[in-house]
């Protein structure tokens, strides 16, 4: 388990006046973003199943964004990278299930940000059928409103439609940073759940936790190899703080369902 850190109040009432007036501005940026719908159907389809209540696999996810939500206060942290050993675990409907899920908390303001930039699924799972570019963001490009849109009061994504090259050279970029930075600065969010690629078969991954608080590992049941676990544990000690292992996939009830 990482280590504890101890939250400390502001150091005087002037601080707390600060941060009440950066509060319009945030809104401003919020309310700036382009608001888009998420089709039911779709979602169902996709296996989205935190969009709308009704889904005997929500449950799963809310306990899920608990746990995520309560380590991140108690450390002071708000960006979550999703990872894998492999593809084809379902990371990115974690992700994106996770990202909803955190949303649905009234005063939880998430971002979402496909980072699979090689195999970007987000916009995929969504239908954005304008989807943008996220490689020009982090490349300082295009401002915030250009990147990302809305799904309604408290969730912002930003996903491209396209794989990209030298996606590692990008992701360790001082511009990427920079981007990071005024993601935070300008959208104040909650957090931040980053869909990153599959550790194993390139350094995406490691090019980018510098600008990580943490990480989930999704493995999917009956498919990803105990060695696989091992071996990414292995790449990714004293790179991150691993929160845990999500095991997706799961069979479960009469028909055969799985999540």
């Amino acid at each position: 388990m990482p280590a504890k850190v101890k939250l400390q109040p502001a150091a005087h009432a002037a601080l707390e006046v600060v941060a009440r007036q950066s509060m319009v501005s945030v809104d401003e940026h919020w309310a700036g973003l382009e608001r888009v719908e998420l089709d039911g159907d779709r979602a169902r389809e996709a296996r989205l199943v935190t969009f709308a209540a009704g889904d005997p696999a929500q449950a799963s996810f809310d306990v899920l964004r608990t746990k995520v939500l309560r380590c991140l206060n108690v450390n002071n942290w708000t960006t979550v990278a999703i990872t894998s050993p492999e593809p084809e675990t379902g990371k990115s409907i974690v992700a994106a299930n996770l990202a909803f899920s955190l949303a649905n908390l009234q005063s939880c303001r998430v971002v979402l940000l496909d980072l699979n930039l090689r195999q970007p699924q987000i916009s995929s799972i969504l239908g954005l059928g304008m989807a943008r570019a996220t490689e020009s963001f982090l490349q300082g490009r295009s401002s915030i409103k250009s990147t990302f849109v809305r799904y309604g009061e408290n969730l912002a994504v930003s996903a491209s439609s396209h794989g990209v090259t030298r996606s590692a050279e990008l992701l360790q970029s001082q511009s990427a940073r920079t981007a990071m930075i005024q993601l935070h600065d300008k959208l104040c969010p909650a957090v931040v759940i980053v869909d990153l690629p599959a550790v194993l078969g390139s350094d995406d991954v490691l090019a980018f936790l510098p600008n990580i608080d943490c990480t989930l590992l999704v493995v999917g049941a009956g498919t990803t190899t105990m060695a696989k676990i091992h071996c990414c544990e292995q790449e990714l000690v004293g790179e991150t703080n691993l929160l845990g292992i999500v095991l997706n996939k799961c069979r479960y009830g009469h028909d055969g369902g799985y999540y």
